[in-house]
């Protein structure tokens, strides 16, 4: 069992869109992160919120005493002073948390105005120096991602023994990575994008150079070199699941979770597993049979293959994906739309618009307010009789365990070995 507060350990998950922000949140995370507009690192790859959406999603979150934390760590040019300065002013009238940012002129207007200010990886904070210095301005500070275990609890001891202390007076607190997608860059700076597409990924445009396959060629014999993986600079991604215990012991004190980019379900899914596996260091039940079906859990969503221990248990980067896309166990599959929902009978109406479903399937409901719903399909009624299952074209009524809402989106979730040569939608997570 780890000393220390249970408390004290936040877990912090990714909101790309309102479904992912309410996944998280049923999932149990303490705070959630998002971008707004264009200035963040994830401005190309999820659907970002925008201005007028501060408010409702901090007032969302306050029913939960969730913290909200608004993602500015792009590099910024003149040019978007103004629009910086604009988010800021809103998120401090919205009373969002904090903004995590990397840029000096974010970090400046921020400690102006009294906005809480979290240091972003993008800075390469690697030393207790480095902490100090940022310790003016910044309440907590994300680690670079290449720190052992051993560094990190060093730096975390520092902390403590030295009383180094943020702006609001309390420790700093520090962040760290501990599961999603991990960049061939690690915490510096990436230039690839830029170099061949002119889109920086440092102001959150990056194309994903890295994830694709390669092919070594001699320019003047033509002779190719034999590369047994094509994706040589594509890395699996971090799970750290199965050192939880040793990670929570270092002293950190938020745990972040990548993926603002990917589905509702792999937020919650992952959301759900750390906090279960946070859960169970603090009550003393963390065990190898629960890591292992952690790890099964994970495994169903989208992932490009694990990393289990990454640069915190001293391992070098040479485990990469192999594959183009996810490698998770399990897809889904688009089959039909909420049409209903029946309060006093807890009954969900479904339109049926491609493949079919059975009694026993597993099915995914995702919606704005609804975020996700998972559960196994008990029994159910094609035109009000008792059936079996149920093709496009049916309208589908069946027991759901919580509140479903028009229009919102009925999956499959199916084995990918058992059914990879069935046709239907596949929706990727990334």
């Amino acid at each position: 069992m780890v000393s220390g507060n249970k408390n004290q350990i936040e877990i912090m998950a990714p909101a790309g869109s309102y479904e992912s922000l309410e996944a998280g949140i049923k999932a149990g995370c303490d705070s959630v992160y998002f971008g707004i507009e264009q200035l963040n690192m994830r401005a190309r790859a999820s659907n970002n919120f925008t201005l007028t959406d501060l408010r409702r999603i901090v007032e969302r979150c306050n029913k939960d005493n969730v913290k909200t934390y608004l993602t500015l760590n792009t590099i910024l040019y003149d040019h978007d002073i103004n629009l910086m300065k604009k988010i800021c002013d809103a998120a401090k009238e919205s009373e969002v948390s904090a903004v995590i940012a990397s840029d000096v002129a974010v970090i400046s207007y921020a400690n102006l105005i009294g906005l809480e200010v979290h240091i972003s990886t993008q800075v390469n904070v690697s030393n207790i120096e480095t902490v100090r210095f940022y310790s003016k301005f910044a309440d907590v500070i994300v680690l670079a991602r290449e720190l052992t275990l051993q560094q990190i609890k060093d730096i975390c001891e520092d902390i403590k023994r030295e009383e180094i202390k943020g702006p609001s007076g309390e420790l700093v607190r520090i962040e760290i990575f501990a599961h999603g997608a991990l960049c061939v860059a690690i915490s510096g700076k990436c230039y690839m994008s830029l170099a061949t597409e002119n889109a920086s990924a440092n102001r959150g445009a990056c194309l994903q150079n890295c994830r694709k396959a390669y092919r070594v060629i001699d320019e003047e014999s033509g002779e190719e070199l034999k590369v047994d993986n094509k994706y040589i600079m594509s890395p699996k991604d971090l799970c750290t699941i199965g050192f939880l215990d040793k990670l929570l012991d270092s002293g950190i004190c938020v745990l972040k979770l990548e993926g603002r980019g990917r589905s509702v379900d792999y937020v919650h899914t992952v959301t759900k597993t750390y906090r279960e596996g946070v859960d169970s260091v603090f009550d003393g039940s963390y065990n190898s049979e629960k890591i292992e079906k952690w790890i099964k859990d994970l495994e169903s969503v989208y992932n490009r293959g694990f990393w289990h221990g990454g640069y915190y248990l001293g391992k070098k980067l040479g485990e990469w994906s192999g594959v183009y896309g996810s490698k998770s166990s399990k897809e889904k599959r688009l089959i039909g739309v909420c049409k209903h929902y029946y309060p006093k009978t807890e009954i969900g109406e479904f339109l049926l618009t491609s493949g079919k479903i059975e009694i026993g399937d597993e099915i995914i409901v995702t919606g704005k307010s609804t975020g996700i719903l998972k559960q196994k399909i008990e029994g159910m009624y094609v035109d009000e009789k008792p059936a079996n299952g149920a093709e496009k074209g049916d309208v589908v009524t069946m027991k759901v365990s919580e509140r479903v809402r028009e229009n919102d989106k009925l999956f499959i979730l199916v084995d990918k070995e058992k059914y990879q040569d069935q046709k239907g939608k596949i929706v990727e997570g990334d």
